[in-house]
């Protein structure tokens, strides 16, 4: 079963993209800042990571940039969700070695069809 981790500060939408996924057969893993992430990925090793950008404690642009950089995690790919659509911020995560961005708000729908894209789905 293809695991992926959630990573966000926001209960809610933590709780939607979790039950999004999970109604779709994903087997969801979940984190509620950047170094909770970095932990549960290091032991879970999961499939993709969904990873909020503005979160308190680590932020998702650096929680990317130790991932990748860690030999234990750089392989799994990081993709961000985020409010920010400029183009400069996207830049930004995509630099810091996230696969690609998801824009808030989304869809359920569009979350599930944009993630098995994600894994080659």
């Amino acid at each position: 079963m293809t695991r992926i981790l959630a990573v966000d500060d926001e209960p809610h939408i933590l709780r939607l993209v979790s039950f999004s996924l999970s109604a779709r057969g994903f087997e969801m893993l979940e984190a509620s800042d950047g170094l909770a992430a970095i932990e549960v990925a290091e032991r879970e090793q999961p499939d993709l990571i969904l990873l909020d950008v503005m979160m308190p404690v680590l932020d998702g642009y650096e929680t990317c940039r130790r991932l990748k950089a860690n030999a234990e995690t750089a392989h799994i790919p990081v993709v961000m969700l985020s409010a920010k659509s400029q183009k400069a911020e996207q830049a930004v995560g995509l630099e810091a070695g996230a696969l690609d961005y998801i824009c808030k708000p989304f869809t359920p729908k569009d979350l599930v069809e944009q993630v098995r894209g994600f894994l080659g789905e």
